[in-house]
C-alpha cells in the first residue's frame, strides 16, 4: 500500500508515533522519524531496531530535517505532524501564561513550521500529504483544559485552510482527530487502574470504551495511502460517538 513512500513523522515516541511507524514500514515505507529524545544516539538505535524500516533522526529543527531528508531522498511524500504535549489542567484564572505559549509552540506553531518546509518540495512535485494528528477535544471543549483545546482546535483550523491553500498542488491536508485512545501520553496506567477513574472516563464515550492502538493505526494508514486521495480539508473524528 505504501511502497516506496517517504514519510516523515513527528514526536515518534508518543501519541501515535509508535503504531503509526509500524503500520507504515509494514506497508513498505521509509519512515523518518522525529523526537526529543532522539538526539541521544542509543534512543536513535533502540527505535530503529524496535521498528526496522524506520530512521530516526537527531535533528531537532524543522528546517534541517526537511533538508536532510530532500538531501538523501530526493522528496517527502507525506508528513504527519504528531505532534503530542501535556494536555494541562487548570481553570482560566489560575493558567499560567508561560504554560499556554509552551502548548501552542508545541501542538501548533511547530506542525505549522514543519508543514511549511515540506509544502515547498510537495508543491514542486506536484503532489503529497499533509496529516496532523490533532484531537478531537475542540468538537465540545473541556473544562478546565482551554489551553490544550485551543491550541488543537487552532491546528485543526490550519489542517482545513492549507487544504484549501495547496489543493491545486495536489497536496491533501487533513487532521486526524482522535479522544479516547489508548496512548500513555494521555491516559496513564495507574489512571486506568483506577476502577473509579476508568468507569468515569468511558461513561462518556458512546462505545462505552477507549480505542484501541491498532484500531487508530489503521485509521492512520488509509489517511497516508492513495487510497484517501480524494480526501482533503477534513477533521475526521476518531473517539468512539464522542464527537
Amino acid at each position: 500500500m505504501l511502497n516506496n513512500k517517504i514519510i516523515l513523522i513527528t514526536d515518534a515516541l508518543h501519541f501515535l508515533g509508535k503504531t503509526g511507524s509500524r503500520v507504515m514500514t509494514a506497508e513498505g515505507a521509509t519512515v523518518y522519524a522525529h523526537d526529543a529524545a532522539f538526539t541521544d544516539a542509543a534512543a536513535r538505535k533502540k527505535f530503529e531496531a524496535d521498528i526496522p524500516g524506520t530512521k530516526a533522526l537527531a535533528e531537532q529543527d524543522p528546517t534541517d530535517i526537511v533538508e536532510k531528508i530532500i538531501a538523501g531522498e530526493g522528496r517527502i511524500d507525506v508528513m504527519i505532524n504528531n505532534d503530542a504535549f501535556p494536555a494541562l489542567k487548570a481553570a482560566i484564572d489560575e493558567a499560567d501564561i508561560g504554560d499556554f505559549r509552551r502548548t501552542v509552540e508545541n501542538l501548533m506553531v511547530r506542525g505549522f513550521h514543519f508543514a511549511k518546509e515540506v509544502s515547498k518540495h510537495m508543491k514542486k512535485a506536484g503532489r503529497g500529504k499533509i496529516l496532523f494528528i490533532s484531537s478531537a477535544a475542540p468538537k465540545h471543549g473541556i473544562p478546565n483544559y482551554s489551553m490544550y483545546v485551543a491550541a488543537r482546535g487552532g491546528t485543526n483550523a490550519l489542517a482545513q485552510s492549507l487544504a484549501k491553500e495547496l489543493g491545486r498542488y495536489n497536496i491533501q491536508v487533513n487532521a486526524l482527530a482522535p479522544n479516547f485512545v489508548e496512548s500513555p501520553d494521555y491516559f496513564p496506567k495507574e489512571l486506568l487502574e483506577n476502577e473509579a477513574a476508568f468507569k468515569k472516563i468511558t461513561s462518556q464515550i458512546p462505545l462505552g470504551r477507549l480505542g484501541t492502538q491498532e484500531e487508530a493505526g489503521d485509521y492512520l494508514l488509509f489517511l497516508v495511502s492513495d487510497k484517501s486521495n480524494f480526501i482533503t480539508g477534513q477533521v475526521l473524528y476518531f473517539a468512539g460517538g464522542w464527537a
